[in-house]
């Protein structure tokens, strides 16, 4: 083994929507974990892997802890809390221009229990002056006493390549754990199930994000191009009027920019085939959350 390469586990934690999956997609360059501005956007535990000729670090993106108000919010809180167990740093991710409340207190909390170094990153500084970033640098010093404390923004760049430096630091000399050209352990299917479930985050509103779930029926290839049958599932009629839109307007308009994505993550032409199906209550039914994915290994 090449005793200066260094490896290592790194979980990516903090409440909702504080853009854990942007750092992850900037540091990996490559989508491999969705976004959107709706909280509760990443539902599973993702593997991504950043790999270089120093370092292998490999981020665990986890849900956004909060206060779960169904059987599905308790899975994601689970899959974050596992995240903190047999790794080697904790990246704590704040948005810096949101006032700090008991969510981040209580994530702090579950953090330090796990025993490891915690950077703290800043995000969002692109929206706060230089006063405000020193000012929340003081405040959170105040609170723990971390390994690091770095401000960032995911969404522009600034300083992301300073938190991989940092770790590479940090982390101890070991194996490359994956192939070089591996960047997440998420199979194909679920990778284009995602990639439809954030158009559809994006197109609408109110509770119906929180009330979807996209699963792929059929994937397979039909005379030189990939054919997707995938089933778009809510919990109530009103929310599959939403999402189908007036004479079908929101699901085509999903459907074409889901597609140009898909077909450059697979680099062949697809046909996607989506259905709209009501699945009442599916959040708090253990039969539907297994079937859709969301399960403990």
């Amino acid at each position: 083994m090449n005793e200066s390469f260094k490896s290592g586990f790194v979980a990516v934690v903090g409440r909702p929507n504080v853009g854990k999956s942007t750092l992850i997609n900037r540091i990996i360059k490559q989508k491999v974990s969705i976004v959107s501005d709706k909280a509760q956007t990443t539902r599973n535990r993702i593997l991504c892997v950043h790999t270089d000729d120093a370092c292998q670090i490999v981020f665990l993106d986890t849900p956004g802890i909060h206060k779960p108000r169904h059987k599905l919010g308790k899975f994601m809180d689970e899959m974050a809390y596992q995240s903190l167990q047999d790794i080697d740093a904790v990246l704590f991710l704040v948005a810096g221009n949101e006032k700090r409340g008991p969510g981040d207190l209580f994530v702090l909390d579950k953090i330090a229990a796990a025993g490891v170094p915690v950077f703290l990153l800043i995000n969002k500084i692109d929206k706060l002056s230089k006063g405000d970033i020193l000012k929340e640098i003081t405040d959170y010093a105040n609170l723990y006493d971390f390994a690091q404390i770095i401000p960032i923004s995911a969404l522009q760049g600034d300083n992301v390549d300073t938190v991989v430096a940092e770790l590479r630091k940090l982390l101890p000399s070991g194996p490359k754990y994956f192939p070089d050209d591996m960047m997440t352990d998420q199979p194909e299917r679920l990778l284009v199930a995602e990639i439809v479930r954030e158009k559809l985050l994006l197109a609408t509103r109110d509770e119906v994000p929180h009330a979807i779930a996209v699963y792929v029926d059929e994937m397979k290839e039909r005379g030189g191009k990939i054919y997707i049958r995938m089933t778009v599932f809510v919990e109530r009629e009103s929310q599959k009027r939403i999402v189908i839109g007036k004479n079908g307007a929101v699901l085509k308009e999903v459907g074409r920019l889901a597609r140009s994505e898909i077909e450059h993550l697979l680099g062949n032409t697809v046909y996607l085939d989506i259905w709209v199906k009501v699945r009442s209550d599916w959040r708090n039914q253990a039969s539907a959350l297994s079937e859709f994915g969301y399960k403990n290994e």
